[in-house]
């Protein structure tokens, strides 16, 4: 009798072999490629809370009033793909209520453009394609992906430098955990203004040139660990005006002590990080995980069938014995 495999053992066999393969690969070499920044993002976040804010028409500070801040971020497509960066617009804009809503941001209390430039997979900030103003640290916007138990650098645009956010253990949103980091800013000059006079307390001058000060009673960040991305953000902004060299502020421009993700943000930036975890979960653990299992499985059954083959009878040429005179 001999023993054959059969072509349906040797199928099984292949098959459980390429699922071992197919396992670490999607683990180690599809998993990290998945990890990019996206390019087509169109995405807008909400902050409201009260504070004070400087009102040009009544020309003096007014107090406990509703304050928006609305931020918009549109990847650039086309300058991406020409760069391999994430190209990303990013306008801002603070409002009371009277300005809401908004037709036009230049009617806003304050409006800002900004172009965002990162390496996709790194997050840091890469200067080129227009980059506007010339950003530094590790995260601005969002976190890096596979975010750490640790400090980050974050860049805030107001002051045009980097603050230093500490993790501060976890805290769910809408239902869903994230990493938690904190960190204030304290009074620091960020520039000149020029005003009249009288409205810094120089009542001698006609135009003078204020500086601008800048603080941040706190900053409160919680991020999606996988993603890096943020599901809740709050801020404490003061910005104020002073005499040139004075050491106390004599304007109150904007100050609050917290701006937050309204509740309607939270769920959208949830349901995102909760996506798009999802996904890299399912190409970084549960597909390699399963193909590993059904791998092992199909490559043992295969090979034993392989090694039991088919018995067939030989045929009457090889079961003929010579005579023997």
């Amino acid at each position: 009798m001999r023993r054959r495999a059969t072509p349906f053992s040797l199928i099984i066999l292949g098959l459980g072999v390429f699922l071992l393969v197919l396992a670490p690969l999607l683990a180690w070499y599809v998993e990290p490629r998945a990890q990019r920044t996206p390019v087509d993002i169109d995405t807008t976040t909400v902050f409201t809370g009260t504070g004070s804010y400087f009102d040009t028409d009544e020309i003096e500070t007014v107090h406990d009033k509703k304050i928006t801040i609305t931020r918009q971020v549109r990847g650039d497509v086309s300058d991406s793909e020409k760069s391999g960066r994430a190209v990303w617009d990013v306008s801002t804009s603070v409002d009371t209520d009277r300005s809401l809503p908004a037709a036009d941001p230049h009617d806003s209390l304050q409006w800002t453009m900004e172009r965002w430039v990162t390496d996709r997979k790194t997050n840091e900030p890469v200067h080129c394609c227009e980059e506007k103003p010339y950003f530094e640290g590790e995260a601005y916007l969002k976190f890096p992906f596979d975010v750490q138990k640790r400090s980050y650098i974050w860049w805030d645009n107001t002051l045009g430098s980097t603050v230093t956010l500490a993790y501060k253990g976890t805290k769910r949103v809408q239902g869903y955990e994230g990493l938690r980091f904190t960190g204030t800013v304290p009074a620091t000059k960020t520039g000149t203004r020029l005003v009249p006079g009288t409205l810094v307390g120089v009542p001698d001058a006609g135009q003078v040139l204020a500086e601008e000060w800048y603080s941040n009673h706190g900053v409160e960040l919680v991020a999606d660990q996988r993603t890096g991305r943020i599901i809740y953000a709050a801020i404490g902004p003061r910005k104020t005006l002073r005499a040139p060299g004075g050491e106390k502020d004599a304007v109150v421009l904007l100050d609050s002590e917290r701006i937050a993700f309204t509740p309607e943000t939270q769920r959208e930036q949830v349901d995102l990080a909760d996506t798009d975890s999802g996904l890299l979960r399912l190409v970084g653990r549960t597909l390699p995980l399963g193909a590993a299992i059904a791998g092992f499985v199909l490559a043992v059954v295969g090979a034993v069938l392989v090694t039991r083959g088919r018995s067939h009878p030989d045929t009457p040429e090889s079961s003929q014995q010579p005579l023997t005179m």
